[in-house]
């Protein structure tokens, strides 16, 4: 038997409830949002570091075929595909199993040879995040000398 004029269950969600989820969300992601973008920072700076430390290696490499490091001309092209300048006598294969990556921030490394710092190899490095010389944090410069 039913009654006339009861109300029925509701199965939904009112636009208070509502509300109040979504200001809770908002709260945690203002909370947890800065950790997680500074952790992407420092991730950023190890690849750059990283990245520089394999370039140096695959430099060292193509020194010991060639008796000198690619020219700041040839640039870090040299490790990947065989110079079309100032063509070295005992290029071997690609010094490198990709080719030359940017830094982690979408910039080219900056490589000069002879180095200004290094005048007897090499200088590498990636001006970090702001693309510039100098900085601090993210936008600090990551060298292959320090």
């Amino acid at each position: 038997m039913t009654v006339v004029g009861a109300s029925r269950r509701r199965d939904a969600f009112t636009l208070i409830e509502v509300l109040v989820v979504i200001v809770v969300i908002a709260i945690l992601a203002s909370i947890v949002a800065p950790s997680l973008f500074r952790n992407v920072g420092d991730a950023r700076l190890a690849t750059a570091r990283t990245q520089i430390e394999t370039l140096g290696t695959a430099l060292d490499a193509y020194r010991l075929d060639n008796g000198v490091y690619p020219s700041s001309a040839q640039g870090l092209g040299a490790l990947w595909e065989r110079p079309t300048v100032d063509v070295p006598g005992n290029w071997k294969s690609p010094y490198l199993r990709k080719a030359v990556p940017k830094d982690p921030w979408g910039h080219d490394y900056v490589y000069l040879a002879p180095g200004r710092i290094n005048p007897q190899s090499y200088d590498l490095l990636s001006y970090g995040a702001d693309g510039r010389a100098g900085g601090e944090g993210e936008n600090a410069d990551i060298v292959s000398w320090k």
